[in-house]
């Protein structure tokens, strides 16, 4: 068995799929998994790979046109799922009924490749839906609003064109502090992604949380929250059902 491994990226799981499709060692004798590997499995060959765009491109281009853009929409979003061990290899086979089915494949529910790319574009969808009515954005200098999430799955890419139609005009950021990527929208223009090195996040996670003494809109947020409660109905299992803990990291009105 050769298992062909990359990053838990996006550009990085598709040249994975590039490089074992055409390694040609047949699919029931390929794996694909996405790094850190965690425990080896005997008598198998590891095979790193390392994203190239061109290749990335290749095969986002043959899923679009030999199955559907709502195929790539869906191995997108399950390709942002997190602490999924089997996501790459289920996008692979995925792609191998949809490259010999077409568009029908959506079709195919009772698969249990087409079920479990439902279950995973479902859960991405499902956390990038509350973080949009979770993130809190902070004013900071010159007027650039600022909003951390620390979702599980990657969801910023999937956040940023909502907040587009929200907030055209304005100059803000949407930052992923688990894996230290930001989306940065400047005022009137196109979004675009970028990483954040250690440095470079630490010291806005300092610049943040010294602007919300004083920022106007997170006040707000933690009036409306003490103004709307009624105490005698006050539920905290019910609350933690509705958002769970690790969404209130960053959400100002939460914090005791």
């Amino acid at each position: 068995m050769t298992i062909f491994t990359c990053k838990d990226q996006f550009d990085d799981m598709m040249t994975c799929i590039y490089e074992a499709w055409s390694s040609r060692l047949g699919h029931s004798n390929i794996k694909l998994k996405t790094e850190p590997i965690g425990t080896l499995e005997l008598f198998c060959d590891y095979r790193h790979v390392e994203a190239d765009k061109k290749k990335a491109q290749s095969v986002i281009r043959t899923i679009q046109q030999k199955i559907s853009f709502r195929a790539y929409y869906m191995v997108y979003r399950a390709a942002m799922a997190a602490k999924e061990d089997d996501k790459l290899d289920t996008i692979y086979r995925f792609l191998i009924l949809g490259f010999h089915y077409g568009k029908q494949v959506l079709d195919f529910l009772q698969n249990p490749v087409v079920m479990r790319i439902f279950e995973l574009e479902r859960k991405v969808i499902n956390e990038s839906h509350i973080f949009r009515e979770c993130i809190r954005f902070t004013e900071m200098d010159n007027h650039i609003l600022v909003g951390i999430i620390s979702p599980k799955c990657d969801v910023i890419t999937l956040l940023a064109p909502e907040f587009v139609d929200r907030l055209p005009s304005e100059n803000w950021m949407i930052v992923d502090d688990a894996r230290k990527t930001a989306v940065v929208h400047p005022a009137d223009q196109q979004y675009y992604l970028t990483s954040l090195s250690e440095e470079e996040m630490s010291e806005l996670l300092t610049k943040e949380s010294a602007a919300k003494d004083t920022d106007i809109m997170t006040n707000l947020w933690k009036e409306f929250f003490q103004t709307i409660g009624i105490k005698e109905r006050k539920n905290p299992t019910c609350q933690r059902n509705l958002i769970p803990l690790w969404y209130r990291k960053h959400m100002p009105e939460m914090q005791e």
